[in-house]
């Protein structure tokens, strides 16, 4: 039996559909307010039977910071892919984040070694790798360095890893990879899925950073020849190419037949939204739409290196051209 935590997320939900198609028994938490149908959504990317195929995923409600319905979750598991994050850059939402992915990811690996799972797949991210010296590309050997400006969620991401590490000196065998930004279809409402809507739109700007970036199939390939190799305890990044953002939106707005974004925005101007944004929630109570932590990533261009997954499984990551025409289509039919 294998179990999945995060199963109506991006990777989770595709994850789901790449077990289900090979014919694996699949046990996925889920919590009470989770959109089920999210998953029947992103199945039809795949096939035209989405429902037949959904169906056979074995649904177990539960929470990862509940232990004992996540105990009852683990019965008869033997491998684990953990897929469920928190994903928040409010520091007001630290221990939010604090119990979803660290206390979280901790229940989870304690719960492998009691139970003698065999092998555990994390889902980290880029976010919990160091920062780089003289612009120099980052490896999966970049370490962390507490004494930067980390955001909220990189802080929790990597004490999230530190109890996978911690679970491995104790017998557990787990392998971490690291996604950059992932590209994939089916959440149009957050993380890439709200950029290609945003460029959609016309969106008129862009900032001078960057992006790592790879496709979720890609991700979910990789965690799954991890898992069936006889790799353990490594950690691997999973970036099929890097991008400023003025060529990664041009080039999302060109598959979209779309003007693509010409004007470049100053830092300071978004640094000032930040803040009247910041004024507003304090004194209005409104939610927060533009942080300081997010702005500063967009006029930040770090390069990361994706190639130790290549030489380790001779693993060939999709060109992004064929990602985003893809992703792009299947935007384009959600909105016919």
């Amino acid at each position: 039996m294998i179990l999945v935590t995060g199963g109506t997320g991006l990777v989770g939900s595709h994850l789901l559909y790449l077990l289900i198609s090979r014919g694996a028994d699949v046990r996925a938490i889920h919590r009470s307010n989770s959109d089920l149908t999210v998953v029947e959504k992103v199945f039809g990317y795949y096939t035209d039977n989405p429902k037949q195929l959904a169906n056979q995923i074995t649904w177990f409600e539960a929470d990862i910071t509940n232990i004992p319905k996540l105990t009852e979750a683990f019965k008869d598991v033997t491998h684990v892919y953990h897929a469920a994050a928190y994903v928040d850059f409010n520091p007001k939402n630290y221990q939010k984040l604090k119990k979803a992915n660290i206390e979280g990811t901790a229940n989870i690996v304690n719960l492998c070694i009691s139970k003698s799972v065999k092998k555990l797949c994390y889902v980290s991210s880029i976010a919990t790798l160091g920062n780089s010296v003289a612009n120099e590309t980052l490896t999966e050997e970049t370490y962390w360095n507490p004494e930067t400006q980390n955001s909220v969620y990189a802080i929790t991401k990597y004490g999230a890893e530190m109890e996978v590490w911690r679970g491995t000196q104790e017998g557990l065998q787990a392998v971490i990879v690291n996604p950059g930004v992932i590209l994939g279809e089916g959440l149009w409402y957050k993380g890439s899925g709200s950029i290609i809507k945003k460029v959609a739109r016309k969106l008129s700007y862009y900032t001078s950073g960057g992006i790592g970036l790879v496709d979720v199939k890609d991700v979910t390939r990789a965690m799954l020849e991890l898992m069936e190799s006889t790799i353990i305890n490594e950690r691997f990044i999973l970036v099929a190419t890097n991008k400023r953002y003025q060529e990664f939106l041009t080039e999302t707005a060109n598959s979209l037949n779309v003007p693509a974004p010409s004007k470049p925005i100053a830092q300071w101007k978004l640094v000032l939204f930040s803040k009247i944004d910041w004024f507003f929630a304090t004194v209005f109570g409104t939610r927060r739409k533009l942080l300081r932590a997010f702005v500063t990533s967009l006029y930040t261009y770090e390069t990361y290196d994706g190639s130790k997954i290549e030489k380790e499984l001779s693993f060939t990551y999709t060109p992004f051209s064929e990602t985003i025409a893809r992703v792009t289509e299947n935007f384009r039919n959600d909105r016919t």
